[in-house]
Protein backbone atom coordinates (compact mmCIF):
# COMPACT_ATOMS: atom_id res chain seq x y z
CA UNK A 1 0.00 0.00 0.00
CA UNK A 2 1.50 3.12 -1.54
CA UNK A 3 1.80 6.24 0.56
CA UNK A 4 1.93 9.36 -0.60
CA UNK A 5 3.71 13.04 1.01
CA UNK A 6 2.47 16.10 1.30
CA UNK A 7 4.55 18.97 2.49
CA UNK A 8 3.88 20.58 5.40
CA UNK A 9 1.03 23.14 5.87
CA UNK A 10 -0.40 21.33 2.89
CA UNK A 11 -4.05 23.19 2.83
CA UNK A 12 -6.83 20.49 3.62
CA UNK A 13 -10.23 21.45 3.08
CA UNK A 14 -13.39 22.15 1.03
CA UNK A 15 -14.92 24.46 -1.08
CA UNK A 16 -18.42 26.52 -1.71
CA UNK A 17 -19.61 29.64 -3.24
CA UNK A 18 -21.98 32.13 -1.63
CA UNK A 19 -24.87 32.05 -4.15
CA UNK A 20 -24.78 27.85 -3.17
CA UNK A 21 -25.38 28.01 0.41
CA UNK A 22 -25.78 31.35 1.91
CA UNK A 23 -29.46 31.95 0.96
CA UNK A 24 -30.53 35.55 3.40
CA UNK A 25 -32.09 36.60 -0.28
CA UNK A 26 -32.77 39.84 0.29
CA UNK A 27 -31.64 39.76 4.17
CA UNK A 28 -28.45 42.48 5.29
CA UNK A 29 -29.18 45.30 2.45
CA UNK A 30 -28.25 42.65 0.08
CA UNK A 31 -29.14 42.92 -3.83
CA UNK A 32 -30.13 40.79 -6.31
CA UNK A 33 -27.45 39.03 -8.42
CA UNK A 34 -27.19 36.74 -11.18
CA UNK A 35 -28.25 33.56 -9.51
CA UNK A 36 -30.97 35.27 -7.53
CA UNK A 37 -32.85 35.06 -11.04
CA UNK A 38 -32.20 31.43 -11.84
CA UNK A 39 -34.55 28.56 -11.44
CA UNK A 40 -33.81 25.46 -10.13
CA UNK A 41 -33.96 21.92 -12.40
CA UNK A 42 -34.49 21.58 -16.00
CA UNK A 43 -35.76 25.59 -17.01
CA UNK A 44 -31.83 26.60 -15.50
CA UNK A 45 -30.15 24.93 -18.75
CA UNK A 46 -31.97 26.81 -20.90
CA UNK A 47 -31.45 30.38 -19.45
CA UNK A 48 -27.83 29.58 -18.39
CA UNK A 49 -27.41 28.68 -22.40
CA UNK A 50 -29.41 31.14 -23.71
CA UNK A 51 -27.95 34.29 -24.45
CA UNK A 52 -31.08 36.66 -24.96
CA UNK A 53 -32.59 35.72 -21.65
CA UNK A 54 -34.99 38.57 -19.93
CA UNK A 55 -33.90 38.42 -17.21
CA UNK A 56 -37.22 38.10 -14.63
CA UNK A 57 -38.15 36.54 -11.24
CA UNK A 58 -41.19 35.10 -11.92
CA UNK A 59 -42.06 33.55 -8.15
CA UNK A 60 -45.10 32.36 -9.06
CA UNK A 61 -43.93 30.16 -12.19
CA UNK A 62 -40.52 29.15 -10.93
CA UNK A 63 -39.00 27.82 -7.98
CA UNK A 64 -35.39 29.52 -6.75
CA UNK A 65 -33.20 27.35 -4.85
CA UNK A 66 -30.56 30.48 -4.30
CA UNK A 67 -33.16 32.07 -2.23
CA UNK A 68 -32.55 29.98 1.06
CA UNK A 69 -29.81 27.51 0.10
CA UNK A 70 -28.50 25.89 2.98
CA UNK A 71 -29.46 29.23 4.95
CA UNK A 72 -25.33 29.54 5.69
CA UNK A 73 -26.39 32.82 6.37
CA UNK A 74 -27.90 32.16 9.65
CA UNK A 75 -25.98 28.70 10.37
CA UNK A 76 -22.69 29.67 9.49
CA UNK A 77 -21.12 28.98 13.09
CA UNK A 78 -22.94 25.28 13.10
CA UNK A 79 -21.48 24.61 9.55
CA UNK A 80 -17.95 26.04 10.61
CA UNK A 81 -17.65 23.70 13.54
CA UNK A 82 -18.38 20.94 11.48
CA UNK A 83 -15.66 21.70 9.16
CA UNK A 84 -13.21 22.07 11.81
CA UNK A 85 -14.01 18.87 13.72
CA UNK A 86 -13.20 17.27 10.04
CA UNK A 87 -9.78 19.08 10.66
CA UNK A 88 -10.14 21.84 7.56
CA UNK A 89 -6.83 23.87 7.43
CA UNK A 90 -8.31 25.90 5.19
CA UNK A 91 -12.12 26.98 4.00
CA UNK A 92 -12.86 28.33 0.59
CA UNK A 93 -16.18 30.15 0.41
CA UNK A 94 -17.02 33.43 -2.18
CA UNK A 95 -18.06 36.98 -1.05
CA UNK A 96 -21.36 37.79 -2.64
CA UNK A 97 -20.54 41.35 -4.45
CA UNK A 98 -24.64 42.51 -4.17
CA UNK A 99 -23.72 42.25 0.21
CA UNK A 100 -21.14 44.64 -1.03
CA UNK A 101 -22.72 46.98 -2.84
CA UNK A 102 -26.19 45.59 -3.88
CA UNK A 103 -26.63 47.39 -7.60
CA UNK A 104 -22.47 46.97 -7.79
CA UNK A 105 -22.23 50.79 -8.76
CA UNK A 106 -22.94 52.29 -5.71
CA UNK A 107 -20.26 54.51 -4.01
CA UNK A 108 -20.17 53.49 -0.27
CA UNK A 109 -20.11 49.87 0.22
CA UNK A 110 -23.02 48.41 2.41
CA UNK A 111 -21.70 47.84 6.13
CA UNK A 112 -23.94 44.95 7.23
CA UNK A 113 -22.98 43.07 4.38
CA UNK A 114 -19.21 43.94 5.25
CA UNK A 115 -19.75 42.69 8.98
CA UNK A 116 -21.72 39.68 7.98
CA UNK A 117 -17.78 38.37 6.59
CA UNK A 118 -16.67 39.71 9.48
CA UNK A 119 -18.59 37.50 11.49
CA UNK A 120 -17.66 34.73 9.20
CA UNK A 121 -13.96 34.94 9.16
CA UNK A 122 -13.56 35.89 12.59
CA UNK A 123 -15.50 32.40 13.26
CA UNK A 124 -12.98 30.37 10.90
CA UNK A 125 -10.29 32.23 12.51
CA UNK A 126 -11.71 30.59 15.88
CA UNK A 127 -11.09 27.11 14.36
CA UNK A 128 -7.73 28.02 13.35
CA UNK A 129 -9.16 27.49 9.79
CA UNK A 130 -7.81 30.18 6.99
CA UNK A 131 -10.73 31.41 4.62
CA UNK A 132 -9.89 31.12 0.88
CA UNK A 133 -11.89 33.94 -0.81
CA UNK A 134 -13.28 33.85 -4.30
CA UNK A 135 -13.87 37.45 -5.15
CA UNK A 136 -16.04 36.47 -7.93
CA UNK A 137 -18.07 33.62 -8.23
CA UNK A 138 -20.98 33.18 -10.58
CA UNK A 139 -22.98 36.07 -9.13
CA UNK A 140 -22.86 39.12 -10.61
CA UNK A 141 -24.82 42.25 -9.42
CA UNK A 142 -28.05 41.84 -11.96
CA UNK A 143 -28.32 45.73 -12.32
CA UNK A 144 -24.96 45.53 -13.77
CA UNK A 145 -26.04 43.29 -16.51
CA UNK A 146 -29.90 44.92 -17.41
CA UNK A 147 -28.13 48.29 -17.59
CA UNK A 148 -24.78 48.09 -18.34
CA UNK A 149 -24.36 44.76 -20.28
CA UNK A 150 -22.27 43.76 -17.89
CA UNK A 151 -18.39 42.31 -18.97
CA UNK A 152 -19.14 44.11 -22.35
CA UNK A 153 -19.22 47.16 -20.39
CA UNK A 154 -15.57 48.98 -19.61
CA UNK A 155 -17.69 50.85 -16.92
CA UNK A 156 -17.84 47.48 -14.65
CA UNK A 157 -14.19 47.44 -14.51
CA UNK A 158 -14.44 50.61 -12.13
CA UNK A 159 -17.14 49.19 -10.70
CA UNK A 160 -15.04 46.04 -9.41
CA UNK A 161 -11.72 48.17 -8.73
CA UNK A 162 -13.80 50.09 -6.00
CA UNK A 163 -15.80 46.40 -4.92
CA UNK A 164 -12.29 45.09 -4.87
CA UNK A 165 -10.44 47.75 -2.82
CA UNK A 166 -13.56 47.78 -0.42
CA UNK A 167 -13.32 44.21 0.61
CA UNK A 168 -9.13 44.47 0.67
CA UNK A 169 -9.25 47.32 3.00
CA UNK A 170 -11.86 45.76 5.09
CA UNK A 171 -10.52 41.80 5.45
CA UNK A 172 -6.58 42.79 5.28
CA UNK A 173 -6.28 41.06 8.55
CA UNK A 174 -8.77 38.08 7.88
CA UNK A 175 -7.69 36.99 4.66
CA UNK A 176 -4.62 35.07 3.19
CA UNK A 177 -5.47 33.81 0.66
CA UNK A 178 -7.64 35.36 -3.00
CA UNK A 179 -8.83 34.36 -6.28
CA UNK A 180 -10.28 37.02 -8.83
CA UNK A 181 -12.87 35.14 -10.74
CA UNK A 182 -13.90 31.46 -10.66
CA UNK A 183 -13.76 29.28 -13.60
CA UNK A 184 -13.04 32.52 -15.80
CA UNK A 185 -12.63 30.24 -19.20
CA UNK A 186 -16.39 28.97 -18.58
CA UNK A 187 -17.12 32.12 -20.76
CA UNK A 188 -15.26 30.04 -23.66
CA UNK A 189 -18.16 27.70 -23.66
CA UNK A 190 -20.97 28.98 -22.34
CA UNK A 191 -20.66 32.87 -22.34
CA UNK A 192 -23.81 32.80 -19.89
CA UNK A 193 -25.34 34.79 -18.21
CA UNK A 194 -23.87 33.94 -14.52
CA UNK A 195 -20.68 35.70 -15.98
CA UNK A 196 -22.01 38.66 -16.56
CA UNK A 197 -21.99 38.79 -20.26
CA UNK A 198 -24.94 39.01 -21.10
CA UNK A 199 -24.86 37.90 -25.01
CA UNK A 200 -27.46 38.72 -26.71
CA UNK A 201 -27.12 36.37 -30.10
CA UNK A 202 -25.62 33.40 -30.25
CA UNK A 203 -24.40 34.19 -33.75
CA UNK A 204 -22.95 37.21 -32.43
CA UNK A 205 -21.64 36.19 -29.46
CA UNK A 206 -17.56 36.21 -30.57
CA UNK A 207 -16.79 39.89 -30.18
CA UNK A 208 -18.51 40.97 -27.26
CA UNK A 209 -17.57 37.27 -25.57
CA UNK A 210 -13.56 38.73 -25.76
CA UNK A 211 -13.98 42.15 -25.38
CA UNK A 212 -15.88 41.18 -21.78
CA UNK A 213 -12.95 38.68 -20.85
CA UNK A 214 -10.59 41.56 -22.12
CA UNK A 215 -12.24 43.76 -19.24
CA UNK A 216 -12.08 40.59 -16.81
CA UNK A 217 -8.13 40.21 -17.17
CA UNK A 218 -7.66 43.93 -17.06
CA UNK A 219 -9.73 44.01 -13.91
CA UNK A 220 -7.94 40.83 -12.76
CA UNK A 221 -4.79 42.57 -13.06
CA UNK A 222 -5.98 45.45 -11.11
CA UNK A 223 -7.34 43.02 -8.48
CA UNK A 224 -3.99 41.74 -8.24
CA UNK A 225 -2.06 44.66 -7.97
CA UNK A 226 -4.69 45.95 -4.89
CA UNK A 227 -3.74 43.02 -3.29
CA UNK A 228 0.01 42.90 -3.38
CA UNK A 229 -0.44 46.71 -2.41
CA UNK A 230 -3.15 46.91 0.54
CA UNK A 231 -2.17 43.10 2.11
CA UNK A 232 1.74 42.31 0.81
CA UNK A 233 1.84 39.14 2.97
CA UNK A 234 -1.33 37.71 1.15
CA UNK A 235 -1.30 35.66 -2.05
CA UNK A 236 -3.53 36.43 -4.90
CA UNK A 237 -4.30 33.63 -7.87
CA UNK A 238 -6.72 33.15 -10.66
CA UNK A 239 -9.16 30.52 -10.91
CA UNK A 240 -9.94 28.62 -14.23
CA UNK A 241 -11.96 25.13 -14.94
CA UNK A 242 -9.32 22.50 -15.79
CA UNK A 243 -10.30 19.81 -18.19
CA UNK A 244 -7.29 17.87 -20.40
CA UNK A 245 -8.54 17.21 -23.81
CA UNK A 246 -7.11 13.81 -25.41
CA UNK A 247 -7.28 13.32 -29.06
CA UNK A 248 -10.14 10.33 -29.86
CA UNK A 249 -7.37 8.62 -31.75
CA UNK A 250 -4.15 8.99 -33.17
CA UNK A 251 -5.54 10.61 -36.57
CA UNK A 252 -3.07 13.59 -36.94
CA UNK A 253 -5.87 15.88 -37.21
CA UNK A 254 -7.87 14.91 -34.21
CA UNK A 255 -4.86 15.78 -32.20
CA UNK A 256 -4.49 18.77 -33.42
CA UNK A 257 -7.82 19.56 -32.69
CA UNK A 258 -8.00 18.44 -29.52
CA UNK A 259 -4.27 20.78 -29.45
CA UNK A 260 -6.40 23.74 -30.15
CA UNK A 261 -9.21 22.92 -28.12
CA UNK A 262 -6.86 22.71 -25.60
CA UNK A 263 -5.40 26.06 -25.75
CA UNK A 264 -7.96 27.87 -26.28
CA UNK A 265 -10.28 26.31 -23.53
CA UNK A 266 -7.42 25.65 -20.84
CA UNK A 267 -4.83 27.94 -21.29
CA UNK A 268 -5.87 31.19 -22.84
CA UNK A 269 -6.98 32.83 -19.99
CA UNK A 270 -4.44 31.58 -18.24
CA UNK A 271 -1.98 32.36 -20.23
CA UNK A 272 -3.23 36.07 -19.88
CA UNK A 273 -3.47 35.71 -16.24
CA UNK A 274 0.20 34.01 -15.08
CA UNK A 275 2.20 35.08 -18.13
CA UNK A 276 0.97 38.57 -18.60
CA UNK A 277 0.15 38.54 -21.58
CA UNK A 278 -1.98 37.68 -24.77
CA UNK A 279 -0.67 34.33 -26.59
CA UNK A 280 0.32 34.11 -29.89
CA UNK A 281 -1.93 31.82 -30.52
CA UNK A 282 -4.42 34.07 -30.60
CA UNK A 283 -3.79 36.12 -33.35
CA UNK A 284 -5.37 33.52 -35.86
CA UNK A 285 -8.31 32.88 -33.52
CA UNK A 286 -8.73 36.46 -33.76
CA UNK A 287 -8.31 36.69 -37.03
CA UNK A 288 -10.87 33.98 -38.36
CA UNK A 289 -13.61 34.93 -35.72
CA UNK A 290 -13.42 38.79 -37.11
CA UNK A 291 -12.64 39.58 -33.25
CA UNK A 292 -10.90 43.44 -32.82
CA UNK A 293 -10.55 44.27 -29.40
CA UNK A 294 -10.75 47.46 -27.88
CA UNK A 295 -7.49 47.80 -25.67
CA UNK A 296 -6.99 50.88 -24.29
CA UNK A 297 -3.90 52.73 -23.65
CA UNK A 298 -2.19 51.34 -20.83
CA UNK A 299 -4.08 47.77 -20.72
CA UNK A 300 -1.11 45.50 -21.96
CA UNK A 301 1.03 47.45 -19.28
CA UNK A 302 -1.53 46.62 -16.83
CA UNK A 303 -2.17 43.06 -17.55
CA UNK A 304 1.73 42.53 -17.51
CA UNK A 305 2.30 43.83 -14.22
CA UNK A 306 -0.72 42.32 -12.62
CA UNK A 307 0.20 38.85 -12.44
CA UNK A 308 -1.35 36.13 -10.17
CA UNK A 309 1.07 34.59 -7.48
CA UNK A 310 -0.82 30.71 -7.91
CA UNK A 311 -3.24 29.19 -10.24
CA UNK A 312 -6.33 27.71 -8.45
CA UNK A 313 -8.46 25.54 -10.71
CA UNK A 314 -11.13 22.95 -10.61
CA UNK A 315 -10.70 19.20 -11.93
CA UNK A 316 -14.05 17.15 -12.57
CA UNK A 317 -13.24 15.38 -16.10
CA UNK A 318 -11.02 15.45 -18.88
CA UNK A 319 -12.54 15.49 -22.29
CA UNK A 320 -12.29 13.45 -25.63
CA UNK A 321 -12.46 15.45 -28.81
CA UNK A 322 -12.33 14.54 -32.62
CA UNK A 323 -12.31 16.93 -35.08
CA UNK A 324 -15.34 15.36 -37.21
CA UNK A 325 -18.40 14.86 -34.70
CA UNK A 326 -19.87 11.91 -37.00
CA UNK A 327 -18.35 7.99 -35.40
CA UNK A 328 -18.38 8.95 -31.67
CA UNK A 329 -21.05 8.89 -28.86
CA UNK A 330 -21.71 11.97 -27.48
CA UNK A 331 -20.52 12.53 -23.72
CA UNK A 332 -23.66 14.61 -22.88
CA UNK A 333 -22.91 14.79 -19.14
CA UNK A 334 -19.64 16.79 -19.73
CA UNK A 335 -21.46 20.19 -20.49
CA UNK A 336 -18.07 21.15 -22.18
CA UNK A 337 -18.80 18.61 -24.57
CA UNK A 338 -16.66 16.06 -26.51
CA UNK A 339 -17.41 12.15 -27.24
CA UNK A 340 -17.77 9.37 -24.93
CA UNK A 341 -14.39 7.82 -23.48
CA UNK A 342 -14.65 4.27 -23.50
CA UNK A 343 -12.39 4.13 -20.93
CA UNK A 344 -14.00 6.17 -18.49
CA UNK A 345 -17.06 5.42 -16.34
CA UNK A 346 -19.47 8.14 -15.85
CA UNK A 347 -21.30 9.72 -12.39
CA UNK A 348 -24.77 9.57 -12.30
CA UNK A 349 -24.96 13.41 -13.90
CA UNK A 350 -22.86 11.63 -16.96
CA UNK A 351 -19.82 13.56 -15.50
CA UNK A 352 -16.69 10.78 -16.70
CA UNK A 353 -14.69 9.98 -14.06
CA UNK A 354 -11.04 10.02 -14.75
CA UNK A 355 -8.86 10.25 -11.59
CA UNK A 356 -5.74 10.03 -13.89
CA UNK A 357 -6.46 13.26 -15.76
CA UNK A 358 -5.76 14.99 -11.99
CA UNK A 359 -2.31 14.46 -12.41
CA UNK A 360 -1.94 15.03 -16.02
CA UNK A 361 -3.26 18.45 -15.73
CA UNK A 362 -0.94 18.94 -12.86
CA UNK A 363 1.76 18.31 -14.81
CA UNK A 364 0.76 20.04 -17.81
CA UNK A 365 -0.01 23.48 -15.48
CA UNK A 366 3.55 22.86 -13.92
CA UNK A 367 4.99 22.18 -16.81
CA UNK A 368 3.80 25.46 -18.35
CA UNK A 369 3.63 28.26 -15.97
CA UNK A 370 6.20 26.84 -12.92
CA UNK A 371 3.84 28.63 -10.32
CA UNK A 372 1.95 27.06 -7.27
CA UNK A 373 -1.07 24.85 -8.24
CA UNK A 374 -3.94 25.04 -6.00
CA UNK A 375 -6.88 22.26 -6.36
CA UNK A 376 -10.01 23.92 -5.43
CA UNK A 377 -12.56 21.88 -6.51
CA UNK A 378 -12.68 18.72 -7.05
CA UNK A 379 -15.90 16.21 -6.25
CA UNK A 380 -18.47 13.62 -7.19
CA UNK A 381 -22.39 14.93 -7.64
CA UNK A 382 -24.49 11.49 -6.56
CA UNK A 383 -27.76 10.82 -5.20
CA UNK A 384 -27.32 10.19 -1.51
CA UNK A 385 -29.66 7.75 0.58
CA UNK A 386 -30.49 8.28 4.26
CA UNK A 387 -30.54 4.32 5.90
CA UNK A 388 -32.81 3.48 8.22
CA UNK A 389 -30.30 4.48 11.25
CA UNK A 390 -29.90 8.06 9.88
CA UNK A 391 -26.50 7.13 8.18
CA UNK A 392 -25.48 7.82 4.82
CA UNK A 393 -22.93 4.91 3.28
CA UNK A 394 -21.41 7.40 0.27
CA UNK A 395 -18.54 4.43 -0.17
CA UNK A 396 -18.85 5.77 -3.80
CA UNK A 397 -17.90 9.17 -3.18
CA UNK A 398 -14.87 8.28 -0.74
CA UNK A 399 -13.96 6.13 -3.73
CA UNK A 400 -13.46 8.87 -5.68
CA UNK A 401 -11.69 11.32 -3.80
CA UNK A 402 -9.23 8.68 -2.82
CA UNK A 403 -8.44 8.09 -5.98
CA UNK A 404 -8.22 11.72 -7.07
CA UNK A 405 -6.15 12.74 -4.67
CA UNK A 406 -4.05 9.68 -4.98
CA UNK A 407 -3.55 10.76 -8.34
CA UNK A 408 -2.13 14.66 -6.76
CA UNK A 409 0.24 12.62 -5.16
CA UNK A 410 1.79 11.30 -7.78
CA UNK A 411 2.02 14.65 -9.66
CA UNK A 412 3.78 16.04 -6.97
CA UNK A 413 6.07 13.51 -6.91
CA UNK A 414 6.05 13.74 -10.20
CA UNK A 415 7.23 17.33 -9.44
CA UNK A 416 4.61 19.66 -9.65
CA UNK A 417 4.36 21.77 -6.90
CA UNK A 418 0.91 21.87 -5.23
CA UNK A 419 -0.59 24.57 -2.60
CA UNK A 420 -3.83 22.78 -1.10
CA UNK A 421 -6.62 20.64 -2.18
CA UNK A 422 -10.47 22.12 -1.25
CA UNK A 423 -12.71 19.67 -2.40
CA UNK A 424 -15.92 20.79 -3.56
CA UNK A 425 -19.28 20.65 -1.82
CA UNK A 426 -17.76 19.78 1.57
CA UNK A 427 -21.66 20.25 2.80
CA UNK A 428 -24.48 19.55 0.28
CA UNK A 429 -25.54 22.74 -1.76
CA UNK A 430 -27.26 24.16 -4.68
CA UNK A 431 -25.97 22.67 -8.06
CA UNK A 432 -24.85 25.49 -10.06
CA UNK A 433 -25.67 23.99 -13.21
CA UNK A 434 -29.23 22.23 -12.89
CA UNK A 435 -30.25 24.21 -9.41
CA UNK A 436 -31.03 20.74 -7.91
CA UNK A 437 -30.31 19.46 -4.35
CA UNK A 438 -30.19 16.05 -5.38
CA UNK A 439 -26.90 16.34 -7.20
CA UNK A 440 -24.89 16.32 -3.71
CA UNK A 441 -21.33 16.62 -3.41
CA UNK A 442 -20.80 17.09 -0.10
CA UNK A 443 -19.44 15.24 3.04
CA UNK A 444 -22.28 16.73 5.30
CA UNK A 445 -25.84 15.93 4.34
CA UNK A 446 -28.10 18.93 4.41
CA UNK A 447 -31.60 17.74 4.22
CA UNK A 448 -33.21 20.39 1.52
CA UNK A 449 -35.05 18.50 -1.27
CA UNK A 450 -35.44 19.13 -4.97
CA UNK A 451 -38.72 20.44 -4.24
CA UNK A 452 -38.13 23.27 -1.32
CA UNK A 453 -38.79 20.98 1.38
CA UNK A 454 -36.69 19.61 4.24
CA UNK A 455 -35.88 20.54 7.79
CA UNK A 456 -32.21 21.78 6.69
CA UNK A 457 -30.84 19.42 8.98
CA UNK A 458 -27.19 18.64 9.06
CA UNK A 459 -25.58 14.92 9.09
CA UNK A 460 -21.75 13.53 8.59
CA UNK A 461 -21.65 10.89 6.14
CA UNK A 462 -19.39 8.33 5.91
CA UNK A 463 -17.14 10.32 3.85
CA UNK A 464 -16.52 12.72 6.36
CA UNK A 465 -15.26 10.71 8.93
CA UNK A 466 -12.34 9.32 6.23
CA UNK A 467 -11.66 12.59 4.92
CA UNK A 468 -11.17 14.03 8.83
CA UNK A 469 -8.69 10.43 9.08
CA UNK A 470 -7.38 12.21 5.79
CA UNK A 471 -6.00 15.17 6.93
CA UNK A 472 -5.27 14.31 10.23
CA UNK A 473 -2.37 11.98 8.96
CA UNK A 474 -1.69 14.59 5.76
CA UNK A 475 -3.15 12.21 3.24
CA UNK A 476 -0.84 9.49 4.55
CA UNK A 477 -4.43 7.28 5.71
CA UNK A 478 -5.95 7.62 2.27
CA UNK A 479 -6.73 3.95 2.24
CA UNK A 480 -8.65 3.87 5.56
CA UNK A 481 -11.97 2.71 5.69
Amino acid sequence: MKTYTFREGFLWGGATAANQIEGGFGEGGKGLNIADVLPGGKERYDILLNPGFDFKVHQDKYSYPNHEAIDFYHRYKEDIALFAEMGFKVFRLSIAWTRIFPNGNEFEPNEEGLAFYDHVFDELHKHGIEPVVTISHYEMPLHLVTEYGGWRNRQVVTFFERYVNAIFNRYKNKVKYWMTFNEINSGLFMPIQGLGFAIQKEEDKYQPTFQAFHHQFVASAIAVKACHEIIPEAKIGNMILFAPVYSYDSNPENVMYACEEERLFNYFCADVQVRGEYPSYMKRYFKEHGIELDIQEGDLELIKEGTVDYIGFSYYMSRTEKKEKTGGESSEGNIIGGVKNPFLKASDWGWEIDPEGLRISLNKLYDRYQVPLFVVENGLGAYDKVEEDGSIQDDYRIDYLREHIKAMGEAIEDGAEVMGYTSWGCIDLVSASSGEFSKRYGMIYVDKQDDGSGTLERKKKKSFFWYKDVIASNGERLDSK
